[in-house]
């Protein structure tokens, strides 16, 4: 009966909070890879439009790929970090309210459950059955939202963003540095758009939302991004040759 008032969000991932936190790291490798794709092809097409030295394409592919998963990797840990140290001080404040006002408590996590819908009488049935099974879990899930044994990782978040970003960032690399260099800058962007089109795609079904807006949004951002750059790569390879 307990389950009724909590699946009331709209778009929510049923399945448990385990299948809700692999779709949630699944959605932000997607997004991550998207990130890699964008910021990589960017950076190699504008230095393409300013020349056609192989050597310069390559030092900047591989800068921007290392670069770039660096600077993920370091701003997920921080983040994710940040997050855990929170969570973990909401655990301790909770845990100390539960041994100092177990009453109070029990009060508070019955009016949780008369909002989510139950009468008076089963919500505190239901309040004090959890308050006896794990009194510190009942309490972080209904206020909190937070699963004590399963906090977030900052390392494996670090490492999870760092090869998405990868893994994105290497497509627009072969695809400017493989092909002959009368053709290159057209086949990434080609390659680009695609890819960029299918990871918009699939971030948006991941994330439960129709999927052909978010598409035509990703879509269009990276190819204005590539378009931006290739033009301003273009315009300072013409300068420099004058």
């Amino acid at each position: 009966m307990a389950s009724t008032p909590l699946e009331t969000h709209p778009g929510e991932q049923h399945g448990g909070a385990g299948s809700a936190g692999r779709l949630n790291r699944l959605r932000a490798g997607v997004l991550g890879a998207n990130d890699g794709i964008v910021s990589v092809a960017a950076l190699v097409v504008g230095v393409a439009g300013a020349t056609s030295a192989y050597a310069a394409i390559l030092t900047a592919a591989v800068a921007g790929l290392v670069g770039g998963a660096i600077s993920m990797a370091l701003g997920e840990f921080v983040s994710v970090s940040s997050q855990r140290d929170s969570e973990r001080a909401s655990i301790a404040r909770e845990r100390q309210e539960l041994q100092e006002f177990p009453d109070e408590e029990l009060a508070e996590l019955t009016h949780i459950y008369q909002a989510r819908g139950l009468s008076a009488e089963t919500a505190s049935k239901v309040a004090r059955e959890l308050t006896a099974a794990d009194p510190l879990r009942a309490h972080l899930d209904a206020e909190l939202g937070i699963v004590a044994d399963d906090l977030a990782n900052p390392w494996a978040a670090a490492v999870a963003s760092a090869c998405a970003f990868l893994l994105g960032g290497v497509l627009p690399v072969l695809t400017i540095l493989l092909p002959p260099p009368s053709v290159r800058v057209g086949a990434t962007f080609a390659v680009v758009v695609g890819a960029l089109a299918l990871t918009g795609a699939l971030g948006a079904r991941l994330g439960g939302s129709a999927v052909l807006r978010p598409t035509l949004r990703v879509v269009l951002g990276g190819a204005l991004a590539l378009a931006a750059t290739f033009g301003l790569g273009a315009a300072l390879g013409t300068s420099s040759a004058i």
